[in-house]
This record gives C-alpha cells, structure tokens and sequence, in this order.
C-alpha cells in the first residue's frame, strides 16, 4: 500500500477585529485636553458662553416685557375705543358736535361712553407767585363723571368728582400733573390756579395707560367749566367700550355716528395699537441684539477653532503615540471632533444658564413675569453644538492626517 500523501490541514484562526471606540470611552478621551489645558479650555467656552448668554438674555427680557404688556391689556381691555377730531379737507382743525357722545351711545354694542373737552384760556399754576410763562406744559380738561371706569384710571390720592364737587371749583390732576406741581397728596386745604379761580385739589390720578394725556392734565367738571370758563360742551376726546367681539364693525361706524355731516373729520383710534406698536419697535430692537448676540457667537466659535488648532500642534508626540499603538485615522479624528463638542456644550449650557440669570434679575427689577422661553434655551445648545463640530472639523481632519512617523519626529 502505497503511503497516502502527507497533507496539511490548515487552521482556521479567527479573524482580527478591528478595535472601536465605544461612547463612554471617546467622551473620556474627548476631555483629555480639557482636563489638561483647564484654563485655556475655560477661555474658549467663555466666548461661547458670552453669545449664548447674549441671545437667551435678550429673548427672555423681551418676551418677560410682552408678557407683562399682555397682563397689562388684559386687565385694562383691549375693547377702548377712542373718538377725536381731525381736520377738514381744507386742513383746518375740526371739532366733533356736542352731542357726539350722546349719539355714540346708541350704538348697540357699545357698553360705556365717557368724554372729556379740552378748556381753553385756563392755565394751571401752583400760586399766584408762578410767572405766568411757566405753565409746566399742563392741559386742562372738563370729564364726565364716568370717566375712570371707562378708561381703567385709579386714584392714587382723594376722590374723584361727583355730583356735587363738578359743579364747584374742585379739580383732580394727573400723576405728572401732579408731581410737576410738586403735590403729593389730595385734600381740602390744598389749592392750586386755574384760569385765575382758586381750585381744591380733590384727588389725584395714578398713571393712565390707555389715556396718557390725563397724566398732564387738572380735570374738573363738566358744569363748573362751562360757568368759570365758557367752556362750549364739544368734546374734544370721546372714550367708548364695546363688547370684544364687536370692536372693530362698532370702529367702522364711530366716524358716521359721531359727526354724521362730515365722518371724513372724525380720528377713531385704539390705544391697543399704539402699544402695538411699542411692541413691534421693541421686535426690531430684539433683531438688532439677535444680530450682536450671533457675531458674539461667531468669535466664540474663531476662539474654540483657534483653541483647537493649537491643540493638534501641541499634541503631536500624543497623537504620533496613540497611531503607533494602533489608533486609526478615524478614531483621532473622533477624538479631536468630541473634545471640540465637549467645549462648545459646555459653553453653550453655561451660557444659558447665565442668560436665565440675566433675564430672571432684570424681569424682578422691572416686576415684570420671568418668561424664558423653550426654543431659545434649546436653539441655545444647539447652536453651540453646530458651533463646535464646526469650529473642530479641521482641526480633527488635520490631526487625523499626522502620520505616526512625522508626529513622532516633532519636537
């Protein structure tokens, strides 16, 4: 028998995996400079702090100051109408008729009418000492003695005119009327000039936000300024509340209503839309602080790329080590890229953290509701992570290019 042929059996060894970095482990080696270079690391995630920071800041005080604008409308209504004359087609100053207001008040949505009438020739003067130059630039109304409901006025000191005090030399002054007239207080011994006539200060207003020019005024009432002055009874503002949901078709009828001849000479405005306004102005301003908020946010991210690049050139040795024990490209890579991230979520979560301080301090000042709202913390953090993958992209593309060799031979 012939011998069979030796032959050999090969073996199978079993194939060599390549080794991965799993996430705990590129988070450790992520903050490796971190750790090492702590104070430069700070530097950088400052700058992205300071932007972040920046823009949490100014969406949440402006967002805390429509908040307490919107519980300010919602306690005084939005539903104020208001009834003035304009001017005629020759471009002279109009007047609405004395029965304005009585006609107004037919119409059925509306709940409450209340006018005042602007009195001419009656200066106000703390005494007969004041140069009659010196008038401190106060007006002087005769008001209906609905007045304050209609248009939310509270008193800060005394009362208001009723039935009896509106018709006798009695008057109540606005919050600046006041303060300019250096009275703080509302009683029966406190006297002050209109007109030449000696009048008793009986109260006096707090601020009128949907009726800023009362702020400025000594009002009185009705029959004492047609006695005293020869006030003529045309109303030169009528304020109208109507139902919610009937404001503006009870808006387009107010002209026709109030001066039925000529409608053309007839203002009807909302004090609602000049806060509306306000608001819109108070948006631009917010875009022009978003604007500084992300260049601020641009230097962060120079500073945080600048901070990397350095990094590379300093690691070499350890970059030129971990090739030489077997670290792929793409794993320095990955490396260099999560510290880069690391840094900028840092700066990004202290920046928003900061930037909640900044509002909830300033909201508290102005006692004004905290409101910080959820997209911008989060587009907050966001940003910051966009900001760092990158700010870090080349660096991590640079040291993941370092042949072990050259690294290694770097001083």
């Amino acid at each position: 028998m012939s011998p069979r042929p030796f032959q050999r059996r090969a073996r199978t060894s079993p194939s060599l995996k390549a080794s991965r970095l799993r996430p705990r482990d590129i988070l450790r080696v992520g903050a490796v400079g971190l750790r090492t270079r702590p104070t430069r690391a700070l530097l950088s995630a400052l700058g992205i702090a300071i932007g972040i920071a920046a823009m949490i800041s100014v969406v949440g005080i402006s967002a805390s100051s429509r908040a307490d604008l919107d519980r300010e409308l919602a306690a005084l209504g939005t539903n104020l109408l208001t009834v003035s004359p304009g001017q005629s087609i020759f471009g002279e100053d109009a007047s609405l008729p004395a029965a304005a207001e009585a006609m107004i008040e037919r119409i059925g949505p509306v709940r409450s009418t209340s006018a005042v009438g602007a009195v001419g020739g009656a200066s106000v003067y703390r005494s007969d000492r004041i140069p009659a130059a010196q008038t401190n630039g106060l007006g002087t109304y005769a008001a209906r003695l609905d007045l304050p409901e209609t248009v939310s006025a509270e008193l800060r000191s005394g009362v208001w005119l009723n039935a009896a005090t509106e018709r006798y030399p009695a008057v109540v002054l606005g919050d600046a009327a006041a303060r300019r007239l250096g009275i703080s207080r509302a009683g029966p011994e406190v006297e002050i000039l209109v007109g030449g006539q000696r009048f008793v200060v009986v109260g006096i207003l707090a601020p009128v936000a949907l009726a800023e020019n009362l702020d400025s005024a000594a009002i009185m009432g009705w029959p004492v300024a047609e006695r005293l002055f020869g006030f003529d009874g045309h109303p030169t503002t009528v304020y109208t509340r109507s139902a919610e949901s009937q404001v503006e078709a009870v808006r387009a009828v107010l002209g026709p209503t109030a001066n039925p001849e000529a409608p053309n000479e007839v203002d009807v405005s909302r004090p609602s839309d000049a806060l509306s306004a306000q608001r819109a102005a108070g948006a631009a301003f917010t875009g022009l602080l978003l604007g500084l908020g992300a260049v601020a946010l641009l230097v962060g991210g120079v500073g945080v790329a600048n901070t990397m690049v350095i990094s590379v050139l300093e690691r070499r040795g350890e970059i030129g080590l971990r090739r030489s024990l077997g670290a792929t490209r793409g794993q320095v890579r990955t490396q260099f890229l999560a510290e880069s991230l690391l840094l900028s979520a840092l700066g990004g979560i202290g920046g928003v953290l900061l930037g909640i301080v900044v509002t909830t301090g300033y909201a508290y000042y102005q006692h004004w509701p905290t409101t910080v709202p959820g997209w911008a913390t989060a587009g907050g953090v966001a940003a910051t992570v966009l900001i760092g993958g990158v700010a870090g992209l080349y660096p991590a593309i640079r040291a993941a290019r370092l042949s072990p060799t050259e690294a290694l031979a770097a001083p």
